[in-house]
């Protein structure tokens, strides 16, 4: 099949693949997290050595910096304990840890999840981190840009391959709250300007 976005060639619904995908993953385009119409949901097989934003719309085109998105743990402290939360924002764009994602979690402190933290805590790759199959208790923060999106691309779970994903299902993943600016634009170096994609 032909890919909604992007040239990929090698492009099937995720449903069929579930044996390349990481377990919590699979079971979310299994239907275990919702009612979305997973079928939807596309599968490529990318380059796990472009993973990373910069280099991979260096090497698949820059057009697909419009039509994808970072999913980013960050740990937020309130009183003596630390919330895991991840937030889905535009790739060309970069997170407000400090301003929407503090005020939004009602945290004293938001930083980004320590990589090894987010690899254990979501069973899935650094570099491949997507919304789909995050533990039930996270919060799930999308900016409303990338809900408007007819489709959007995301990590699969491992460095190799993307998920393409209509974007109006992230609104409706469990867990998911809408946050106006939780997106702030990058700088003219565009996505060399905020840490890494799928992210941590």
């Amino acid at each position: 099949m032909r890919a909604p976005i992007g040239p990929f060639d090698h492009a099937r619904p995720a449903p069929d693949c579930l044996d390349e995908l990481t377990f919590p993953v699979a079971e979310a385009v299994r239907g275990r997290a919702g009612d979305l119409p997973v079928e939807e949901i596309v599968y490529v097989d990318t380059d796990p050595t472009v993973a990373d934003t910069a280099a991979f719309v260096a090497h698949y085109g820059q057009e697909l910096l419009d039509t994808s998105a970072n999913c980013v743990v960050v740990a937020a402290k309130r009183g003596g304990g630390t919330t895991l939360a991840a937030c889905l924002v535009p790739s060309g764009s970069r997170l407000d840890v400090n301003g929407a994602v503090r005020r939004h979690l009602g945290a004293r402190k938001v930083s980004f999840a320590a990589m090894a933290t987010a690899v254990e805590r979501t069973g899935m790759e650094h570099g491949g981190i997507t919304p789909l199959g995050l533990p039930a208790d996270w919060p799930i923060l999308v900016d409303p840009a990338v809900a408007e999106l007819p489709y959007v691309l995301v990590g699969s779970g491992s460095r190799r391959g993307k998920l393409i994903v209509p974007g109006r299902f992230f609104a409706r993943l469990p867990g998911a709250e809408l946050v106006d600016g939780l997106a702030v634009a990058t700088g003219p170096d565009g996505p060399e300007a905020r840490p890494g994609p799928d992210a941590r």
